[in-house]
């Protein structure tokens, strides 16, 4: 059991971090890799990762594979995540780039506590013969962390090479699905945003049951060891996890900004990659047509875009106008020329739907086939 203690001044500062925090989740699937728990949850993801683990996917040949197993040495299932990995920062890490560079900027004395304490962490499981996962047996061999000595003495080196390990470890395990973790997380932020809207703090923290219960002053959280926390004024981030699983977690140093990573709920079936079709039947075969023609071409004109899509003048003029209200396209005048772009809302579109200049577009549509939408 862990229980976060509140003053009065913590109660007003509760926040909800606006995503995942990218560290966060490659810890949290890293640990799913070592056991078979949430099999209908993680299932999919499991699938989709095999051959890239296996060696034969993703063009990466054994290299993804490579970057698992050594980042797996600093993540153990166990009791113990070194907190160097997911530096603490108010708001949650946004970006992977600055998350990596607070990472490699880790005073020495830290990365030595950190390692020192994975290392007896590891020890202590395989003596007491639960191992570091699934099958293992005691007097099992201590695995030791990647480039560890190098680690804990701030080798400039081995510290790259530990970037290098989270950033190609999130494009080939994390990034491909940041739909899946988007569109679960959005949808948790939102039901947790309007429950402290209406209801406060209090509200908020009710919605943690049954894996939190608040009990004033006390949040008692499902935790695999008794801790208890003392926030001090300091706050609580809430950091919503597509890959955290059942109970939440925070850092082991109380000094350090404190957290709470806790899972959201994941769908049964990951959400339906967006699509060329799926942009159509928003806008309309004409528009949908027509927005990519914009963006493709950048600066085009009225009759150039009428050429292309297969329309009318006056449909497509009106077809523009409906694009512009809608902050999809604009438009400037030059003598007796209206040229037609798309606004950074437009082009975001298109790439969210996999329509954008550099990829597949959308068929131009036959004059037949065109209608007013």
């Amino acid at each position: 059991m862990l229980r976060i203690h509140f003053t009065a001044q913590d109660l007003e500062y509760v926040r909800i971090a606006r995503g995942p925090d990218p560290l966060w989740e490659i810890v949290c699937s890293l640990c799913r890799l070592q056991t078979d728990e949430g099999r209908i949850a993680f299932g999919p993801w499991r699938q989709a990762v095999a051959p890239r683990l296996r060696g034969s996917g993703g063009g990466g040949g054994g290299a993804d594979r490579a970057v698992a197993v050594a980042l797996r040495s600093l993540v153990p299932c166990g009791p113990y995540i070194p907190d160097f990995l997911t530096p603490a920062v108010d708001g949650g890490n946004a970006d992977l780039r600055q998350g990596v560079d607070r990472v490699l900027s880790t005073p020495r004395s830290l990365l030595r506590r950190d390692l020192t304490l994975l290392v007896e962490s590891g020890a202590r499981v395989v003596r007491a013969g639960t191992g570091t996962g699934p099958g293992a047996k005691p007097g099992a061999r201590v695995v030791r962390p990647f480039a560890a000595e190098r680690l804990a003495r701030g080798d400039a080196a081995a510290l790259r090479a530990l970037g290098g390990l989270l950033t190609a470890y999130d494009a080939a395990f994390v990034a491909p699905y940041r739909r899946w973790i988007d569109a679960a997380v959005a949808s948790d932020v939102a039901w947790r945003s309007r429950e402290l809207a209406a209801g406060g703090t209090r509200a908020l923290l009710e919605t943690f049951r049954p894996m939190a219960r608040w009990s004033p002053p006390v949040l008692e959280v499902t935790y695999p060891v008794e801790r208890d926390l003392h926030l001090g004024g300091r706050g609580l981030l809430l950091v919503p996890s597509y890959f955290c699983w059942r109970k939440p977690i925070t850092l082991f140093d109380e000094a350090l900004l404190p957290v709470l990573v806790y899972p959201v709920e994941k769908p049964v079936h990951p959400p339906a990659a967006p699509s060329g079709a799926s942009l159509c039947r928003l806008l309309g075969p004409t528009r949908a047509a027509l927005l990519y023609e914009v963006a493709v071409r950048r600066c085009a004109t009225t009759s150039e875009l009428a050429d292309a899509v297969g329309c009318s003048l006056p449909n497509i003029s009106q077809q523009l106008a409906i694009l512009r209200e809608a902050g999809l396209a604009a438009c400037r005048k030059e003598g007796r020329c209206v040229f037609h772009h798309a606004t950074p809302l437009g082009r975001q579109l298109l790439e969210t739907a996999g329509t954008g200049p550099a990829e597949r577009p959308i068929p131009t549509l036959e004059p037949a086939t065109v209608s007013l939408c």
